[in-house]
């Protein structure tokens, strides 16, 4: 039998199980078309078919033919002449003696046998292609690790060097609020240091936001550089912890790397959808103050904290009948609560509160002179957590949001507070009811 299997395959290119099925599939498929046997070459083939199939002839297994059966008669006596021949055998012959039968056999198992092979190729190709793609998102994911990696290290050498550079302002600020408790100082002095940083983070991204890093970063740390002179040391360190971060500890100064890169943050994505009837039909009927009124000259501002579960924040919201004002910024400060708070104020306060920047007095006392260095930091700090950094997602504009309803999302930059903003400023006569909801994505 491995003899067969092996004639079989080198002279067609298939074993010979699917040889022989290729065969009588042909035979089945193209009888009285393709193929016109005379009566006696076809009980032939019937023969080698049923000796292929049953084995040898067995005349007690066999049901009794009709005395008109001539057909019948004439197909068990060619069974009969073949004998004790092996199933094998009888696949070789049927095959053999259609190939003699019928000259279009052949060309139809080569286009068979090539289309295998070209399928064969093609998955060949296709699991190399594969390889290569998963080969490729491995190394990229390495990369990515590495690289995030080296950036979290580099923002840790950053953060401490700002701490290490404010730890004894803020101590003293502390011992000042909690005298005679560590515990309390120890809290207000790490809550310091964070709002500190990322307010420095802020100041970075705005003061480099048109310079490009030069070969001497010197002018980019002292633009920002928040110590004085008798704190060199720590300026010297924070500015080679800044480097490193804005440059990455691979690249060379000449690589004039834009800080806006880095500490950019990414924009919205808004659009709009028809359901407004619908909508706000559910969110009326829902719980919660997912319907507000807005009183003319007035704005309104829904702050949104960061999910420690979530990664993207979503909002939506409508009108009846008017437009409304609409925009979004991110305040860069540790949420004190989880819960969504609502603040109306007039549309001053919302100037001032998004556009005044953190400033120290310099105005002397005659009897005391300037202010002292230590004054000076406490007020910093002061000014640290009072006024956090704000970065703008969505600048305010009027929506047309009674005849569709707004939706956006924006993937969180960091922790922090979204303030999103309702306007209603430029009405002097109109209040205007919002519908609005507002949800994360884990």
């Amino acid at each position: 039998m491995e003899s067969q299997q092996t004639a079989a395959l080198d002279k067609w290119g298939f074993p010979l199980q699917e040889l022989y099925r290729l065969a009588l599939s042909f035979y089945k498929q193209n009888t009285g078309k393709a193929i016109h046997l005379s009566y006696e070459d076809n009980l032939k083939l019937i023969a080698f078919k049923q000796q292929a199939t049953s084995g040898p002839f067995n005349a007690s297994d066999a049901p009794e033919l009709g005395v008109l059966d001539v057909i019948g008669r004439d197909r068990r006596l060619h069974w009969q002449l073949l004998g004790d021949i092996s199933r094998e055998q009888a696949m070789e012959g049927f095959i053999d003696l259609l190939d003699n039968m019928c000259t279009a056999f052949r060309p139809y198992v080569e286009a068979v046998k090539q289309n295998r092979d070209e399928n064969l190729k093609a998955e060949l190709r296709r699991m190399d292609e594969e390889k290569f793609e998963k080969e490729k998102r491995d190394r990229e994911q390495q990369e990515q690790l590495e690289e995030r990696s080296k950036e979290e290290m580099q923002r840790r050498q950053l953060k401490d060097a700002l701490n290490k550079q404010t730890f004894q302002q803020f101590k003293s600020y502390a011992e000042k609020q909690f005298p005679g408790n560590p515990e309390q100082q120890g809290v207000l002095i790490r809550q310091l240091q964070e709002e500190h940083y990322h307010q420095y983070m802020q100041q970075l991204h705005m003061h480099n936001k048109q310079t490009m890093i030069q070969n001497n970063n010197s002018s980019v740390a002292a633009s920002i550089q928040l110590s004085t002179k008798d704190a060199s040391d720590n300026g010297n360190e924070v500015h080679d912890a800044l480097k490193n971060y804005i440059c990455g500890a691979d690249h060379h100064q000449e690589d004039n790397v834009d800080a806006e890169d880095l500490l950019a943050v990414e924009p919205a994505k808004m659009w709009t959808r028809p359901d407004i009837k619908a909508f706000k039909a559910e969110v009326a009927a829902g719980e919660g103050d997912g319907v507000i009124t807005i009183s003319q000259g007035e704005s309104l501002t829904v702050r949104v904290p960061t999910n420690a579960l979530g990664k993207c924040i979503y909002w939506e919201f409508a009108t009846d009948g008017y437009d409304v004002g609409f925009g979004v910024f991110f305040e860069w400060s540790k949420p004190v609560t989880n819960e969504v708070t609502v603040q109306v104020s007039e549309a001053e306060d919302d100037e001032d509160e998004l556009n005044d920047e953190d400033s120290i007095s310099n105005n002397e006392d005659l009897e005391s002179g300037s202010l002292s260095l230590c004054n000076e930091r406490d007020a910093l700090a002061k000014n640290s957590i009072m006024k956090p950094p704000i970065s703008i997602i969505v600048p305010v504009y009027r929506r047309d949001c009674y005849n569709e309803v707004y939706v956006g999302s924006h993937n969180y930059p960091g922790e922090g507070v979204y303030l999103l903003r309702f306007d209603n400023s430029y009405s002097l006569w109109r209040s205007k009811t919002v519908y609005y909801r507002i949800f994360y994505e884990h």
